[in-house]
């Protein structure tokens, strides 16, 4: 089975409002039907285009509850390089959604951390989920080491892989390779799987491999992208760059 309907545009730009609209239409159309939508968002430099344009669309935010995907473990929500800094700055902060559940990687209690996030998930539909995929294939910081399909947690402290962690250098998030956290937390496959829809944006040449494995490799945690072909709503946002290796 793979139902990813993959869409392929010019540029990260076209990529990025394209995946906006979408996912804002999705948004509209559930708020006739309910009183709040429970939405995910990623990070990454893979996300700027697309938030840039969804904090554009018409989107009562006043009735969205977020939660994110992952943080490194040891870095304050100050830390540049810090997923929920990440989030505050680049859309939360001006769109002012009504419930924002940030994932604190640098409290002390990080096992208690991860059982209460996993319960505030669960406590209703996860409505939407935006998420990318990275350079090794992961989803979330569910490297291949680390990732299980059948994972009996929502979420969980992990440890990066050198292929990821060299990813966060190389996209200038930290001065070196030696200051890249070794762990982090971060939803599990079945958390994000559990979405009712998943819309995934994968702009950039760097990215084209894992696209190709995520689409038509074996279902297998060496791709951990792959599980979304199990999914029966994924829309896949691509760029000319990262479907290059596509027929």
């Amino acid at each position: 089975m793979n139902s990813v309907i993959p869409f392929i545009h010019s540029d990260n730009r076209a990529l990025g409002k394209a995946a906006a609209q979408e996912v804002a239409q999705k948004i509209v159309l559930l708020l006739q039907e309910k009183e709040e939508v429970r939405l995910i968002l990623a990070t990454g430099t893979s996300q700027f285009s697309f938030l840039e344009a969804l904090q554009k669309e018409a989107i009562d935010w006043q009735r969205i509850t977020v939660f994110h995907l992952d943080e490194y473990v040891g870095l304050s929500d100050q830390h540049p390089a810090s997923f929920r800094h990440y989030l505050y700055q680049r859309i939360l902060k001006n769109v002012q959604p009504k419930t924002v559940h940030y994932l604190a990687g640098d409290a002390k209690n990080l096992d208690q951390i991860c059982r209460t996030y996993a319960e505030k998930l669960q406590q209703n539909v996860i409505d939407i989920a935006c998420i990318g995929i990275g350079e090794n294939g992961h989803l979330a910081f569910n490297d291949p080491p680390v990732a299980q399909f059948d994972d009996p947690v929502w979420v969980k402290r992990v440890t990066l892989d050198e292929h990821c962690r060299q990813q966060q250098f190389d996209e200038g998030w930290f001065p070196s390779l030696e200051r890249v956290p070794k762990e982090a937390l971060t939803l599990t496959l079945p958390a994000i799987m559990a979405a009712d829809y998943i819309s995934c944006v994968v702009p950039e040449k760097r990215k084209a491999t894992a696209v190709y494995n995520a689409l038509n490799g074996p279902l297998s945690t060496s791709c951990p992208a792959s599980i979304l072909r199990n999914h029966p709503k994924v829309v896949l946002h691509l760029d000319e760059e990262s479907a290059s290796l596509l027929s």
